[in-house]
């Protein structure tokens, strides 16, 4: 099985949380687990928030940072994409940003992981499976 990971997914797994065990299951249990490279800009950003709003120290955001991009087997340029998501994102009316996790989830008829409720419910109805 191929697997997307977004940016949210990631973060649960390196925080440690709550369903950081369920997505280590499907990411063992997969053949390919990729993302689009947007997700490293997104994951810095993440852990920058972390950093100047939660007070947690640079060593342990770069060490976030560090296994975060280091999940994905693979990263797809979004240049590949972004026409696509492009689309997707004005006909579902969310971020362009989210619609490349989505795009890459559609054509590789991958699972996705993810912890956003809209992204999840936007997958639903794209008939993309939400793991």
């Amino acid at each position: 099985m191929i697997l997307v990971i977004d940016t949210s997914a990631a973060a649960e797994i390196v925080l440690q949380r709550e369903d950081a065990e369920r997505f280590l299951r499907h990411i063992e249990d997969a053949d390919w687990v990729i993302t689009p490279t947007i997700y490293i800009a997104e994951i810095a950003n993440v852990f920058w928030k972390y950093h100047a709003f939660q007070n947690m120290l640079i060593d342990a955001c770069e060490q976030c940072m560090e296994d975060a991009v280091a999940i994905p087997d693979d990263y797809v340029d979004e240049l590949e994409l972004y026409k696509e998501a492009f689309a997707m994102g004005c006909q579902a009316r969310m971020p362009v940003y989210d619609m490349f996790f989505l795009t890459l989830a559609r054509r590789q008829n991958a699972g996705l992981l993810t912890m956003d409720k809209k992204m999840k419910d936007t997958a639903a109805k794209l008939s993309i499976r939400v793991l």
